[in-house]
């Protein structure tokens, strides 16, 4: 859930800030080298590359969009009977266009000052050159528009109706995305992959908390260490998932379909955030009063085994403290345990009545 946060300039606040920057590094993976193109890649990054992106999705072709991908996310949840009214679907339907109308003007206002001579000097340079501004801008600049998108559906009839919202941007990034050139889709991705993020991963608020800890706290040093492995501890913990449950299916299709792979990924990368969150505010509320009833509504929602979220629970604990010492173990213990405790809570709250997983110790 995305909350405002005032960010103190500390040297720890810092340190993590860029690390959260990194996860918006523009991606040249999906191109491959016959095609690539250095030269189509810096027209893209132009300030007349960019205004044609803009121009590509204009008022008409957003607002489709964020219809369609609204339609797109009801028929996922459909089971759920009127979830959200016409009025309701209208109002959404309206705010979220005017994120991406938001995204647009930053994404337009940021063309590169000084563009690198050569596709070495792209892979090399700070993200911030090629047209991203600094996380903490990017991240004000959005708030606001953000906060009231969110607003939207928490004043909806049904609390699952918050749920819509991650789907419903998830959707609305792929469907602009194929209106888009392969290197418009670089140059652009990190902009939507952000914004979906940033409604349902606290990593701004992480580097918030951090301004509590000297830099060589234990507290900080573990959360420094864990974020950067973040991607490699949610793949882990995914591929572990399709060889244990190769049958699972979800109403959103298998989890080896590539976005269920997406989902996946995210959602993992978004408990890694909430253990660290609850570990630099010495508390479990951020758990308890959001991560626990958004897996709830998934779980229902989407159809999803319990055994899935059980199995999921217990990998995720296996990877991190595999990757902790014997000191680190101890910090974090006490939030593991109180995950693991949680979903028991919930998994009897939902009718289930057998344990699966070990608590961990």
């Amino acid at each position: 859930m995305l909350k405002a946060v005032e960010t103190f300039k500390t040297s720890s606040v810092q340190r993590l800030i860029g690390l959260w920057a990194k996860r918006y590094t523009p991606d040249l993976s999906s191109v491959s080298l016959e095609s690539f193109s250095y030269k189509a890649l810096r027209e893209a990054a132009s300030p007349e590359g960019r205004a044609l992106t803009s121009a590509k999705l204009k008022d008409n072709v957003l607002n489709i969009n964020c219809q369609m991908a609204w339609i797109q996310t009801k028929i996922l949840y459909g089971y759920i009977p009127n979830i959200i009214d016409l009025n309701e679907a209208r109002r959404i339907t309206l705010f979220a266009f005017r994120v991406y109308k938001k995204i647009l003007e930053i994404y337009e206002k940021y063309s590169l000052n000084h563009i690198p001579p050569t596709a070495e000097a792209f892979e090399s340079n700070d993200v911030c050159v090629w047209g991203i501004p600094a996380i903490e801008e990017l991240a004000y600049a959005l708030e606001p528009i953000l906060l009231v998108f969110q607003e939207q559906h928490i004043v909806s009839k049904d609390w699952r109706a918050l749920g819509f919202m991650t789907t419903q941007l998830n959707f609305s990034n792929k469907l602009i995305l194929k209106k888009l050139t392969a290197f418009e889709q670089i140059l652009l991705a990190p902009y939507l992959k952000f914004v979906e993020e940033q409604v349902a991963i606290p990593w701004q608020r992480i580097c918030a908390a951090a301004a509590n800890y000297e830099i060589d706290s234990p507290e900080l040093q573990l959360v420094e260490q864990m974020i950067q492995a973040a991607p490699e501890i949610a793949e882990n913990i995914y591929r572990q998932l399709v060889e244990l449950l190769p049958n699972h299916r979800s109403r959103r299709g298998e989890l080896s379909d590539p976005d269920v792979t997406y989902s996946c990924l995210r959602d993992l990368n978004m408990f890694q955030a909430y253990l660290w969150l609850c570990l630099l505010e010495k508390s479990m509320t951020a758990m308890e009063e959001e991560l626990l009833p958004l897996c709830a509504m998934v779980v229902q929602g989407v159809s999803i085994k319990w055994e899935m979220t059980e199995k999921w629970s217990q990998l995720f604990v296996d990877e991190i403290i595999s990757r902790v010492n014997a000191e680190q173990k101890a910090l974090l213990l006490p939030y593991l345990q109180g995950m693991q405790e949680m979903f028991w809570r919930e998994r009897s709250h939902l009718g289930y009545k057998e344990q699966v997983v070990d608590s961990v110790v």
